[in-house]
């Protein structure tokens, strides 16, 4: 164990002064092959401290060299593996079983693993995938490639090696400002705006953290702890609001996540943040009975101009529908608007609703930012989380698409004259 980490503090400090590719003159393609033949840790570890350090010096012409290269020519060999499957069917043996399995996993994983042995090559991994998330547009052929990076992320990021964080007005001006940069949904003006976040006592703020990058939050949630649902975020964030005692709240509200990480995408952590600050909120303040989000809704505004000759849509556009159209036209929006896969068509309903949220209700005038106008003209959701309902409402949606709602929004669905019936009735609570 100690010779473990003395050989990694030893490598970890070699690390930062080893020049670009580490003096070595081969190809890249050419270093990943001796890394994939290496059988020594010392060797390995250099290897792949080099190939991550020549990648950072690559432009974005040399990094789709090296990604095209782990595409096909660190592929699986298709026929081989028909082949070893075949035989498999015939014989189905350890020694049968264990040939398949090996062929069927691309070399390129094997690579993945042993860079991520370096020091800091997490991080750099992390990076590296930001850059090939930018080439799938022109190269789509290289998501077999991002595949197998993701598939090795969501295995070195398994929440069990997450811990959680609270962040507040104390915590390093380094991270605070991480806090400012990474906020997606109501930006930070400043630090003024960022200390009304963070300081009083009906404010809270909690964060996931990977070992191997300390100083760079995944995650965030940021919470208001209020009496009552909340029906908007001026409101909600307002300069002049009285702050309220923590122990008088009864309502905990989600106002904004951020994924912090883009070499990250499409692996989730808020489904599991939402739940431990639930979980950890209930325990500190008892009063708490009500946990609820005060959303966005992203895709409304795009939905409205599909709805040709529609003129409550026309109207609600040009922000002179009243307050009871505009909500009428997002619950049905939420509630009925489809992908053609039968999921919502909205991105933040299928996240909140396939961690087993219920849509609770809609707000005119909730969010009178440009961004807030220019996206779902002023309208904001409230999503319910019940613990005592999460799995069941979990599994309906992801099993059956069923969407859980409450009689509000479904009221305010139905009073809209001349909505088409639902080929799917939501689920009533």
């Amino acid at each position: 164990m100690a010779r473990t980490r003395i050989l990694g503090d030893l490598l970890s400090s070699l690390y930062g002064r080893w020049p670009l590719g580490g003096g070595d003159r081969r190809s890249m393609a050419d270093l990943c092959t001796a890394l994939l033949s290496s059988g020594g840790e010392v060797s390995g570890l250099r290897l792949s401290a080099a190939i991550l350090g020549r990648y950072q010096g690559m432009d974005d012409e040399q990094k789709l060299a090296f990604f095209t290269f782990l595409n096909d020519s660190l592929d699986i060999d298709a026929a081989r593996v028909a082949g070893l499957a075949q035989a498999y069917s015939e014989t189905p043996s350890t020694e049968n079983f264990a040939a398949l399995v090996e062929a069927a996993e691309p070399r390129r994983q094997e690579l993945f693993r042993r860079l991520h042995e370096a020091p800091r090559a997490t991080e750099a991994l992390v990076a590296a995938r930001v850059d090939l998330l930018g080439m799938l547009r022109e190269h789509p052929e290289l998501k077999r490639t991002d595949m197998d990076l993701v598939h090795l992320l969501r295995s070195w990021f398994n929440r069990g090696f997450l811990r959680i964080e609270q962040i507040d007005w104390h915590t390093s001006a380094t991270l605070l400002e991480k806090v400012v940069a990474y906020e997606a949904v109501h930006e930070i003006h400043d630090w003024d705006d960022l200390r009304r976040r963070l300081h009083p006592r009906d404010r809270r703020c909690f964060a996931f953290f990977h070992p191997a990058m300390p100083g760079e939050p995944l995650i965030f949630v940021e919470v208001a702890l209020t009496k009552g649902v909340p029906r908007s975020i001026q409101g909600l964030l307002a300069e002049d609001r009285e702050e309220l005692p923590a122990e008088e709240a009864n309502t905990a509200v989600f106002y904004s996540i951020s994924n912090c990480q883009k070499g990250l995408r499409g692996i989730s952590f808020g489904n599991f943040l939402i739940k431990q600050v639930v979980t950890g909120l209930s325990q500190e303040l008892p009063g708490l009975s009500t946990f609820v989000t005060l959303s966005p809704i992203p895709g409304l505004n795009d939905w409205l101009k599909t709805l040709d000759g529609d003129a409550r849509a026309a109207r609600m556009l040009a922000g002179e529908a009243t307050p009871a159209e505009a909500e009428s036209l997002a619950a049905r929006y939420l509630l009925e608007a489809r992908r053609p896969d039968g999921f919502p068509r909205d991105p933040v309903a299928r996240f909140h609703l396939g961690n087993g949220a219920i849509v609770q209700d809609v707000h005119a005038g909730a969010d009178t930012s440009a961004n807030g106008m220019a996206q779902s003209s002023g309208m904001m959701v409230n999503y319910l989380y019940d613990l005592a309902q999460t799995e069941r409402n979990h599994e309906a949606f992801t099993g059956e698409k069923k969407i859980s709602a409450s009689r509000t929004v479904r009221g305010k669905m139905r009073s809209e004259r001349g909505n088409p019936t639902s080929a799917q009735e939501p689920q009533e609570v």
